[in-house]
């Protein structure tokens, strides 16, 4: 597997999977989103360095899902590397990929990733997006009339504020909307503060709400770290555990499309996690019978109904041409 024709292939079959998988989903639109996270080494693994950002020696992977939580892409990266490095790697493909199948494509990801090259790519690809800003001087003065508190007894809820404008930084081409969200909490000096850039005719609550969204992305790569382990990459060349990150990655999606496609409505938001200490850990028993097989669960409250529920779903999805 670590020659680069197997790993190549090996890739393929995880986006094979998903592919079949959206041949059941009747949605137009996909969201896209980006993320990083950090693979700590223990160790002199190959590619290792250490990262300022999670003040550890670690691997620096980069991840691309969609909105019903498959992993679309994933590379390794040496650990010193920037999070938005090699994103047109993953991104461009995947755009071209979904609306070449008449998909329209959204796009959202956190500060790490406000380039303008991404920009300018989505731009010229039509693809609607929300990427969070770092804040500066220019963009707080634009919002100084938000950043006071009302005068009089301040709400026990928290204060919200919304305001659009059009922004451009010293090294964007042009003018690009920005959408900034104030919040006034109490027993708190000064406000909490967001910008986010988009292209998005939406209204300001409305841009926000759909950024807001991206945080599932993290909790996915949560998922995979604790149920599929996808940073427990202990081989010391960079191939070798480029395979092993791949590996996991498409046992993350065998569960996730397992949780979204067969489980009951009901309990379909149970974490990866819960399914292997839930299902997968059952005891159980294989026993041949005459030309028949049986499998023999131990009791649970809820393991003959669930896994006749999950049976009458598999046998209903639709079988791809």
């Amino acid at each position: 597997l670590t020659r680069a024709e197997n790993l190549v292939g090996l890739m393929a079959v995880n986006r094979d999977l998903i592919g079949q998988a959206e041949t059941m989903d009747r949605s137009d639109r996909t969201v896209l989103d980006m993320d990083s996270s950090e693979s700590p080494v223990h160790g002199q693994q190959e590619g290792s360095a250490y990262n300022g950002h999670f003040e550890s020696v670690c691997y620096h992977p980069l991840f691309l899902f969609n909105d019903h939580g498959d992993c679309l892409a994933a590379k390794l990266r040496p650990g010193n590397v920037s999070s938005a490095d090699d994103w047109e790697e993953l991104l461009v493909p995947e755009i071209d990929r979904q609306q070449a199948e008449g998909q329209r494509v959204a796009f959202r990801a956190d500060a790490a990733f406000a380039w303008p090259a991404i920009y300018e790519a989505l731009e010229t690809r039509d693809v609607g997006y929300a990427i969070r800003i770092p804040a500066n001087k220019n963009l707080e003065l634009a919002i100084e009339d938000l950043l006071f508190r009302s005068p009089g007894r301040p709400s026990r809820k928290p204060l919200m504020r919304y305001k659009s404008f059009h922004y451009q930084a010293d090294s964007w081409t042009t003018p690009r909307r920005v959408v900034a969200k104030v919040e006034h909490h109490v027993g708190e000096l000064f406000p909490r503060v967001g910008f986010i850039v988009t292209n998005l005719t939406l209204p300001n609550r409305a841009v926000v709400r759909f950024y807001n969204k991206r945080g599932t992305a993290e909790q996915w790569i949560k998922e995979g770290k604790q149920a599929a382990h996808w940073t427990r990459l202990s081989c010391h060349r960079f191939r070798a555990n480029e395979v092993r990150l791949q590996l996991s990655v498409l046992a993350y999606n065998l569960g996730n499309l397992w949780r979204r496609l067969v489980l009951p409505q009901r309990i379909d938001h149970w974490s990866l996690t819960s399914l292997q200490q839930r299902l997968v850990k059952t005891g159980g028993r294989l026993i041949k019978h005459a030309r028949y097989y049986w499998l023999l669960l131990a009791e649970g409250h809820l393991t003959r109904r669930l896994f006749g529920a999950m049976l009458r779903r598999i046998w209903a999805l639709p079988v791809p041409t």
